[in-house]
């Protein structure tokens, strides 16, 4: 005998929610909803399927056997309904509305403000929300409708323009190199105080440093922060050395390159949106504009065109 099922896609959103982050305050969190709100959605998808789920461990969730079979069935319901948000928001003809531009803390802070002045002014009818985060946003779950990225993006169905190759070096204020031994040289800094990041887990740093023949152990970092904002700010009050890229960094007034003959990252500025939300008036409004400005700002402007990532 056929079974209709009749339930409420929020319910569905709720169980994936919860698969995904494990335990139902996560998922609330993610979700924006309180948890007792969350967990009366994912009891209504229970009772509505006449199945159990989940089972509860303390604040964790676990799967049932059941659940576990329905999992991707509900994933495949949920790319389904994304999809076609996606697709309905790509035809739009309007240029008013709401725009979402996700960058890193640094860009968004000491880039975008100048750029988004001047795209007011261009599209007054345009509201821009601006994501400052070194998280990579998912375009495809609309967290962003564009995003300023270092590295060329490889999820499917995303589109991206390079726009200048980037830099990035070591920076401190001259009192604090003059309290250092002189001549300044990659060997003698092994010595000397650094900004971290990742309040004390700073292994990516030392490796991405090793690779410019910088080589530093954790008791180099004197202080550490999870914001690159306040590790430059620690930098500039001389409390040891912090990187940032050059654009940015050569054009502080407080700080000095401490090794000048050379860069310590190289890579790429990318500019990237979802495929279907480019055929979307706002969208390449918003987009087309900031790859002018952000070309015009970047002191290498390579000629590549659009990518398919």
């Amino acid at each position: 005998m056929d079974r209709s099922l009749n339930f409420d896609w929020n319910h569905a959103r709720a169980f994936l929610a919860t698969v995904d982050e494990g335990s139902l305050s996560a998922a609330a969190r993610t979700l924006g909803v309180s948890q007792p709100t969350l967990g009366r959605q994912v009891s209504a998808l229970e009772q509505a399927l006449g199945m159990a789920l989940f089972e509860r461990h303390g604040q964790k969730m676990q799967l049932t056997p059941a659940g576990a079979q329905l999992v991707e069935h509900v994933r495949a319901m949920g790319e389904a309904a994304e999809g076609l948000s996606l697709a309905a928001s790509g035809h739009s003809d309007s240029i008013a509305g709401r725009i979402c531009i996700s960058a890193t803390e640094a860009m968004a802070m000491m880039v975008l403000p100048t750029l988004i002045k001047k795209l007011k002014l261009r599209y007054p009818s345009i509201v821009v929300d601006l994501i400052a985060s070194n998280a990579t946003s998912d375009l495809k779950l609309r967290e962003a409708d564009i995003a300023i990225r270092s590295y060329r993006p490889t999820q499917p169905g995303l589109i991206a323009r390079k726009l200048a190759e980037i830099t990035a070096s070591l920076y401190a204020t001259t009192e604090y190199l003059q309290s250092l031994p002189h001549p300044l040289t990659v060997e003698s800094l092994t010595e000397a105080c650094f900004i971290g990041f990742n309040t004390g887990d700073n292994r990516a740093y030392i490796e991405s440093l090793a690779e410019f023949g910088l080589h530093l152990h954790e008791d180099n970092f004197c202080v550490n922060a999870d914001s690159h904002l306040v590790h430059w700010e620690l930098t500039k009050q001389g409390l040891g050395i912090g990187v940032m890229p050059t654009a940015i960094g050569d054009h502080e007034s407080g700080v000095v390159r401490v090794i000048t003959d050379r860069a310590f990252y190289k890579g790429e500025m990318w500019l990237v949106s979802h495929r279907e939300l480019r055929t979307n008036k706002r969208v390449r409004a918003v987009f087309d504009f900031l790859a002018e400005e952000l070309r015009e700002a970047s002191p290498q402007k390579p000629t590549s065109g659009f990518r398919s990532a």
